[in-house]
């Protein structure tokens, strides 16, 4: 590991307590009252932290997957990116976050979003994938 990313990694240690109970969406649930164990947030996101980025999200265009302007990305350069991944690439120089698909007429760039056209990828399109988004997080407050 990059001693960049040692310090980074080592600066960012934060262990916070993991309820061993799991937290009911539907109906409640009787609350268990200890923890299971400390959890850190670098064990739990971060596969290969070598090959992993945060990146900030500005704009709307992926709203429909669940990412917001202002989410926070965990974005893993060594998966090869598939269709129906979402994922980060370059295209024309610029960063964009846009969902891997496959059609008959090739691959394409897919926004989340009705106001937002599909990129097509042709021979002629400048584009790169950067990498594939693993985690989103995103405040609720």
């Amino acid at each position: 590991m990059p001693d960049v990313c040692k310090a980074v990694s080592s600066a960012l240690a934060v262990r916070c307590p993991l309820l061993m109970a799991r937290v009911e969406a539907g109906f409640p649930s009787p609350a268990d009252d200890y923890v299971e164990r400390a959890l850190d947030l670098n064990e739990e996101l971060i596969a290969r932290p070598a090959a992993t980025f945060f990146l900030r999200v500005s704009g709307c265009s992926m709203e429909g997957a669940g990412i917001h302007d202002g989410d926070l990305l965990i974005v893993d350069r060594s998966i090869s990116p598939a269709p129906n991944m979402v994922i980060v690439a370059v295209v024309d120089g610029e960063f964009t976050v846009k969902r891997l698909r496959q059609s008959s007429a090739g691959f394409m760039l897919e926004a989340a979003h009705p106001n937002y056209p599909p990129i097509s990828i042709g021979p002629d399109t400048e584009i790169r994938a950067w990498g594939v988004v693993t985690w989103v997080i995103h405040r609720t407050c």
